[in-house]
């Protein structure tokens, strides 16, 4: 193992691969990633696969909408062997009260001034998208086609082999142990298999940032949260987008394998770094897909597990540096849409670390906001 590097990215999920391929692709030769497990171990490779781009603030949307650009053209992009499995096959939401509605309405005035093409549709053409979608329940529902699905292990295995090929050193089964300070700067990362001298650390961990938080003494407002999921034997195609409800707490779409992926949030979810799953999750998962997609409820469960959001008090993530600790950036508190913003991610940590003109400014995704009380609270989040 290298005993210097230029740069330490820790975490080597969505985030840490796209900072380290986007810092290298740059021109940054000595870059060391460490990874406590494997590539894609952690929140990325749990996550439900979906990308989209119908948020409800003009900062999500931007993110996002860059993002998917980048995704439509990915495996060209990083000249990645296989292929990231990208289907745009849209996001259906669904609303089943008017005061969803009326929210939906506002949101897609925000995406349509950021260029994204999504529309309120009636229940009637809903029907249409999702030939089994129980209308009766609803009360409306929005829809763009330039959302949809994209394989988590496959994408930041692109990353991964992209950021190698430019020099990039990844250290798999390696544990940030410790992080070296002097006189408030940066001087190296202890590991579980040797010191590594340093000036610039990047937490991307996520939801394990705040042990990596606490190794330098900043106190950051970010928790970290179950979410379960559960897979279904795989079947015809049946159903193109993904089909998301925030008030009726569901989101399933079918993968192009043809097994159907679907998950929901729960407010009494543990707050730590669990990762088990239980009968209480599938009990609701199938009363709702139930009462919303009858058909679907009658597959077979082939398994369930369970990732970890790290949520932040506004549901938006934190881009920015230590104002204490000099050479300390940090990218996290995705608050479940990690694996979506990773291409920009890469973008701004690498631009921010390097003193670059933003692609998109995400100065207001700082730490301050959350003492300052300039939140910017992200209204559309399962």
């Amino acid at each position: 193992m290298k005993n210097s590097a230029d740069i330490v990215i820790i975490g080597a999920g969505i985030s840490g691969c796209s900072t380290a391929y986007n810092l290298a692709k740059k021109g940054v030769k000595n870059i060391v990633v460490l990874e406590k497990n494997y590539i894609c171990s952690g929140s990325t490779g749990r996550c439900g696969a979906g990308v989209r781009m119908q948020w409800g603030t003009e900062m999500n949307c931007k993110i996002a909408r860059r993002s998917i650009e980048f995704y439509e053209h990915a495996n060209e992009i990083l000249d990645y062997d296989k292929d990231v499995d990208f289907k745009q096959g849209g996001y259906l939401l669904i609303a089943d009260t008017d005061s969803e509605i009326e929210q939906f309405k506002k949101n897609i005035e925000v995406q349509n001034a950021c260029g994204i093409p999504s529309r309120m549709v009636s229940l009637e053409e809903a029907k249409e998208i999702v030939p089994h979608l129980n209308t009766s329940a609803l009360k409306g529902a929005a829809y763009c086609g330039k959302d949809g699905f994209l394989n988590p292990f496959k994408t930041t295995d692109a990353f991964y082999k992209a950021a190698k090929r430019l020099g990039v050193e990844f250290y798999t089964f390696t544990e940030a142990i410790g992080i070296k300070t002097e006189k408030g700067k940066v001087t190296g990362v202890k590991t579980d298999k040797g010191f590594i001298s340093t000036n610039i650390v990047v937490n991307a961990t996520n939801a394990y940032s705040k042990n990596i938080f606490d190794m330098i003494g900043i106190d950051v407002p970010v928790y970290s949260e179950r979410h379960q999921i559960l897979v279904t034997e795989p079947v015809e195609p049946m159903q193109d987008p993904m089909v998301m409800a925030f008030g009726l707490n569901l989101y399933v779409q079918q993968s192009p394998e043809g097994s159907f992926i679907m998950g929901r949030g729960d407010a009494n979810e543990p707050r730590d770094l669990r990762v088990t799953s239980g009968w209480h999750f599938i009990e609701e998962m199938a009363k709702t897909v139930d009462l919303i997609l009858p058909p679907i409820s009658k597959l077979r469960v082939v398994r369930q597990w369970a990732g970890l959001y790290n949520m932040t008090p506004d549901k938006q993530p934190i881009y920015d540096k230590a104002e204490n600790v000099e050479g300390f950036y940090y990218c996290v508190g995705y608050s479940g849409h990690g694996f979506m913003f990773g291409p920009i991610t890469g973008i701004v940590m690498s631009e921010m670390i390097l003193g670059e003109e933003p692609t998109i400014d995400v100065s207001m995704l700082n730490l301050r906001r959350f003492t300052t009380g300039n939140l910017l609270l992200e209204p559309s989040v399962v």
